[in-house]
């Protein structure tokens, strides 16, 4: 159908955008030897995530609106399923440390190379993917280990996990108490790190003396506090509320605005309000140039 054809090309175009922006980002920071910072590191992480967490679900959700053949097997559901989990479990702790990173980096200006040292970030960074990965291996092998009715039609555009449940023939009640906690450890905890990070980061900002380091901490701060509200808002509203309360069409609403938009529009918020980035991406692009030519 028509609306099929224009949804396919609003989303592989929406799509292509997310790739070749996290692809830049993660692009410039190696080359720009002034962005070889714990912060921009963890930047880089952070548009690596955003590219697996867009290729994980949307590719499938694209093929399907010109295509009548709307299935996936089983296996494809539950790759699907773990990449999805572990992304964003792995994404949320991220933001909790670019946020602790923050903290530091305007608290305790003199003790940041210690605190946030090469190997604080590393480890930060490899406890991310291992925690979102450890979670994601639980909650795919127990939703794959269930049996499910005759019809095993979900209304969602990929295989989450709550979703799958809807179509379960055994009483999953336990398990929905399982997906509450680990969306509190996973979302909720790190989000009141971040607000806890902030307020003292906003505290120190406002005893500031210099005008100059004022504007650069709000900035900082304000570009990351904006990622971190198109993220965690929709996640913790789908994931924290009873199942009876959400409807369908609400959780495929919200799932684009953290699987679609977000990966979209992080490179957009970082590069177009940091000074330093746009500044390496002049630098990177003047040096381009002359090779060209």
């Amino acid at each position: 159908s028509r609306t099929g054809l224009f949804l396919f090309i609003l989303i592989v175009f929406i799509f292509l955008m997310a790739l070749a922006g996290n692809l830049s980002m993660i692009l410039l920071i190696f080359l720009d030897i002034r962005l070889h910072k714990p912060m921009y590191f963890l930047l880089s992480q952070l548009s690596l995530m955003d590219l697996n967490y867009i290729s994980t679900t949307v590719p499938k959700m694209a093929y399907d609106f010109p295509f009548a053949n709307k299935s996936i097997s089983i296996i494809g559901c539950g790759i699907q399923s773990f990449f999805f989990l572990t992304m964003a479990c792995a994404e949320g702790l991220l933001l909790a440390s670019m946020a602790d990173d923050h903290y530091v980096a305007i608290c305790f200006p003199l003790h940041y190379p210690v605190r946030i040292s090469k190997r604080v970030c590393i480890l930060m960074i490899t406890g991310s993917w291992i925690m979102g990965s450890i979670n994601s291996c639980a909650h795919t092998t127990y939703t794959l280990s269930i049996p499910y009715c005759q019809s095993r039609s979900i209304n969602h555009f990929f295989c989450d996990v709550t979703v799958m449940l809807t179509i379960a023939c055994i009483d999953t009640a336990v398990y929905e108490y399982t997906v509450f906690l680990s969306t509190t450890l996973f979302l909720l905890l790190p989000f009141i790190d971040i607000a806890f990070s902030y307020g003292h980061v906003l505290l120190a900002v406002y005893r500031m003396n210099s005008a100059e380091g004022k504007k650069k901490a709000y900035s900082t701060c304000s570009i990351h506090l904006t990622v971190v509200s198109f993220y965690y808002a929709p996640f913790v509203y789908t994931y924290l509320r009873p199942r009876f309360l959400r409807t369908p069409t609400e959780d495929k609403v919200l799932a684009v605005s953290y699987i679609i938009l977000t990966p979209m529009l992080n490179p957009i918020i970082y590069s177009l309000r940091n000074k330093e980035v746009i500044g390496a991406l002049r630098r990177v692009t003047q040096r381009i140039s002359p090779m060209k030519m």
